[in-house]
């Protein structure tokens, strides 16, 4: 998910339709609901965030350091009219990148998928048993074959994936694939995404990669001979 910060309901709209034909879910905050988050909000909510664009602000000192004290999630910021002076004292204050203002939300996606590649170093894939997903939009290999799948499940699974063995609940996985604050979908869709998933995981590795267990959530699980 990322959090777009700007005042204006209209760019912060615009950039949610533009990151959603990408499979990418978005939360936008005006400036003054947005700082009240980050202070308020709890751990698992920053874990489900990717990167925060952040519009113009007046007001930018210590924000960036702010975010980073709850977050590893790249930062960039947005200019109206970019200036050398300006750009070198956001890059001061914390922030990862700087773009200028209209940006497509490809170069965005792109500029976060750098940024995180450049934190990563060579780490550029996560492998659970035979499942191995990749951070750069790939087919994930499934025993060693590419596995096509629809974007949300393609998401869903990259998040058990990097959670290992971890369990995680159905909020958390909803939060990560449609945003924290989209009330207009159901939660239980992923149950339906899950199942679909699992079938296809199952028809490639003649068993399910999938435990469930009510209220406690999913994970990914070995064959009983791994």
């Amino acid at each position: 998910m990322i959090v777009i910060v700007d005042d204006r309901t209209l760019v912060s709209d615009t950039y949610k339709v533009s990151f959603g034909r990408e499979g990418v879910s978005t939360s936008g905050f005006s400036w003054s609901d947005f700082q009240g988050w980050i202070y308020s909000a709890a751990d698992e909510e920053f874990e489900a965030v990717e990167a925060f664009l952040i519009s113009d602000c007046d007001d930018f000192k210590g924000l960036a350091q702010l975010i980073k004290n709850r977050s590893t999630a790249a930062i960039i910021a947005m200019k109206e009219h970019k200036s050398l002076a300006s750009t070198l004292e956001l890059f001061a204050e914390g922030v990862d990148d700087v773009v200028g203002k209209p940006c497509h939300a490809r170069e965005i996606l792109a500029r976060i998928e750098a940024i995180s590649r450049r934190a990563r170093a060579s780490d550029d894939h996560c492998v659970f048993g035979e499942i191995r997903t990749f951070r750069d939009g790939r087919d994930p290999l499934v025993r060693g074959e590419p596995l096509s799948l629809p974007r949300r499940e393609l998401r869903i699974l990259e998040y058990l994936v990097s959670a290992k063995s971890r369990r995680v609940t159905k909020p958390q996985i909803f939060s990560h694939v449609y945003g924290l604050f989209d009330h207009d979908i159901d939660e239980n869709v992923i149950e339906s995404h899950i199942s679909k998933l699992r079938r296809r995981l199952r028809q490639r590795l003649g068993y399910d990669p999938i435990e469930s267990r009510r209220y406690l959530g999913y994970r990914l699980v070995p064959p009983s001979n791994w």
